[in-house]
């Protein structure tokens, strides 16, 4: 297979195989990361078929590197890290320090050379937050005690990941140079880039967006966000000699204390997604998969020292930690497993010279199986703590440190769920609220889903269009759910996947487009509002009031154009019936029509045996029949089926008559206790 392959085709197989990976991967339940991987293998060198250029596809995995480190920055929190400072910043260093020694033991064991001992164990002394972020959503816990603590441990790890990549190149020198020299030049770079980063390039970068965002230019705002996170990182690689990795996490940092973070952050988030699959790939295409099957033993080692020997160890530092034994379990659950920053680690060895690529394959292989085994330490987790709690004795030791605030209690039965917390959504939230109805909010920002937590509501943390999250929301026990996400194909994909778990749920919507209307209907909400066509009625509503128009006969239009779906093209019917009471109201009097339905108890009975008036308060001024209106009817008139019946009164004796004619009053005699505002007789002259 020859390799002269255009940049354009590398891309674009590299993006299909990926997709079909992740697809499948997701369909049966994996991480997409794992589809991603395999997709990697199926077009490497060590497989048929077609082959990338691995040249190519790597350079374009650099970029992916820079975006995900990038994105750490971006999300870097010291507030959130100082939270749980007492056990994730011991806990990090100590189980760092203690795979990092198993890993290099077992090199040993296997004749492995110190360097590569030492590289391997550091690789897999790193988990994937990607992995333990998905975790985390999928079962509920992202904003719970023991997800924070997990995430603040991982920011620690991922902090580390940085430190050792501007270490790693002293391991390199063998003899050359002293390593401790090497070493302490590498830092001294790395602090002088640190420092200008912090004091000069946290005042430019962060105007140079601000003043682009006033601008009003969206793509140029964008293109200034890629270019600060590339430039960045290339500049530090190459004027400090610092890893590309450093300069992006760097660059993250100082953008997100910046008024224009968080939309940073969202800009750049397809930037990024794309080209850390692309990386997620080329590390796939490196792996041979002949070679494991011949180190079978090698790779089953490596794994098990990966998920059960990580597990134990982390879960046995809750001994000396402050943290209850349920969190040390969830802690435990999602560090099993390495990713994408062990990956980093790896390759930078195999530049370096450290590690060989069969050596780099069997940590490739340790992620791979560990990261399809995870999801199934998160559902043992439970099972675990069960199997703890029958050893008094040693769950008394685990869980000796319990006094942490309890994790928010989230509605079971009765409650609405809001998913997106925009201003539509926080309306949404108050009214509840104030109305004393259980609300439960499904957000994917985290700054957001902590001040609501902080605020005491009820909240799920993670992204209900791409996570397991919603089927931790209750829903088969909710009355109503909520989509008010701005994104239509987000809001699409939480509707159908609500109407999947909760058939029955009543399901209202925010659309983004006429056409998403109907889609957003078809997948089964059965409230579907579009902004902007709202705005559009409530135009034409005040119009039409302020043209003398009765407002319950304008309400009753705009209603019917929402149940035809906003389509303001074609008159339906209904609208029409409408319009036609509207054009027969008479101006200046408050008059509503009601159609008389084949089904009502009026029909075939005169107005005295009705009695409208003696029932509900208001009084029949006029009768619309074959065209033809009959003012003031006599009391002998009788109704037939498709009059339009003129009703006046107040709001409550309307609402009263409006029933009465389509039957869900009972006529005569079943009106007791009806409070009428009006005692005038039946019998008295004028109206009836």
């Amino acid at each position: 297979m020859h390799h002269d392959i255009s940049l354009l085709t590398n891309i674009s197989v590299t993006l299909v195989v990926a997709f079909i990976g992740g697809f499948i991967a997701r369909r049966i339940g994996l991480p997409t990361i794992v589809g991603y991987l395999l997709a990697g293998m199926a077009i490497g060198p060590f497989t048929p078929g077609f082959v990338g250029d691995i040249s190519d596809i790597s350079q374009l995995a650099e970029i992916g590197v820079i975006f995900l480190m990038f994105g750490v920055g971006l999300h870097f929190s010291l507030k959130d890290l100082w939270a749980v400072r007492s056990v994730a910043g011991p806990g990090a260093v100590l189980q760092m320090l203690i795979a990092t020694g198993l890993g290099f033991l077992l090199t040993r064991f296997w004749g492995w050379s110190i360097e590569a001992g030492l590289v391997l164990g550091l690789a897999i002394s790193i988990a994937s937050t990607v992995v333990l972020l998905r975790g985390l959503m999928d079962n509920g816990l992202l904003n719970t005690i023991a997800g924070q603590v997990a995430v603040g441990w991982l920011v620690l790890e991922d902090l580390a990941t940085v430190l050792i990549l501007v270490l790693l190149p002293a391991l390199s020198t063998r003899g050359e140079a002293n390593p401790l020299v090497t070493a302490g030049s590498a830092l001294l770079m790395a602090a002088l880039f640190v420092g200008i980063m912090l004091f000069v390039g946290a005042r430019v970068l962060p105007w140079v967006l601000t003043s682009l965002a006033h601008s009003r230019s969206r793509e140029l705002f964008i293109l200034a966000a890629v270019a600060i996170a590339l430039g960045t990182a290339f500049s530090s690689a190459v004027l400090f000699g610092v890893s590309l990795a450093l300069g992006a996490f760097l660059a993250g940092v100082v953008i997100s204390e910046s008024e224009v973070g968080h939309q940073v952050g969202n800009e750049v988030l397809p930037f990024r997604e794309t080209f850390a699959v692309i990386f997620f790939v080329s590390v796939g295409m490196l792996v041979n998969p002949m070679y494991l099957l011949a180190n079978a033993g090698q790779v089953l080692a490596l794994t098990a020292l990966i998920v059960v020997g990580k597990a134990a160890f982390t879960q046995l530092l809750g001994l000396v930690l402050p943290a209850s034994g349920r969190t040390m379990l969830v802690v435990s659950a999602g560090l099993s497993q390495i990713g994408e920053f062990s990956f980093i680690v790896g390759s930078a060895g195999v530049a370096l010279g450290l590690l060989s690529q069969e050596q780099y394959s069997l940590i490739l292989a340790g992620a791979l199986l560990s990261i399809m085994v995870n999801p199934l330490m998160f559902r043992a987790v439970p099972l675990a703590e069960r199997a703890l709690r029958r050893q008094p004795s040693l769950w008394a030791r685990l869980d000796s440190h319990p006094g942490v605030p309890a994790n928010p209690v989230l509605p079971l039965a009765g409650h609405v769920v809001v998913v997106g917390y925009g201003r539509v959504g926080e309306h949404i939230v108050s009214v509840l609220e104030r109305l004393g109805i259980p609300r439960l909010v499904v957000e994917a920002d985290s700054a957001k889903a902590a001040k609501f937590t902080e605020r005491g509501v009820p909240t799920l943390y993670g992204d209900a269009a791409n996570s397991e999250v919603l089927t931790h929301a209750s829903l088969s026990q909710a009355r109503a759910l909520v989509v008010t996400l701005p994104d239509e194909a987000a809001a699409e994909l939480v509707v159908a996947a609500a109407r999947a778990l909760a058939p029955d749920l009543p399901v209202i919507a925010r659309a983004a487009t006429t056409s998403g209307v109907g889609r957003l209907n078809a997948l089964g909400a059965q409230d579907v509002i579009h902004p902007e066509l709202e705005g559009g009625l409530e135009v034409v509503r005040h119009t039409l009031m302020r043209l003398d128009y009765p407002p319950t006969q304008v309400q009753s239009y705009t209603d019917a154009v929402r149940r035809d779906q906003y389509d303001t093209q074609n008159l339906t019917p209904a609208e029409n019936q409408v319009l036609e009471q509207l054009l027969r109201t008479a101006r200046g009097i408050e008059i509503v029509w009601r159609l008389v339905p084949s089904e009502s108890p009026l029909v075939g009975r005169s107005l005295a045996e009705a009695n409208l008036r003696a029932q509900t308060g208001s009084s029949v001024i006029a009768l619309i029949r074959d065209q033809q209106m009959l003012a003031n009817p006599k009391s002998s008139t009788r109704f037939a089926t498709g009059d339009l019946v003129g009703l006046i009164g107040e709001a409550e004796q309307v609402v009263a008559a409006e029933r009465l004619i389509s039957g869900a009053l009972e006529p005569a005699g079943q009106m007791a206790g009806l409070e009428l505002r009006s005692g005038a007789p039946a019998s008295e002259a004028g109206a009836v």
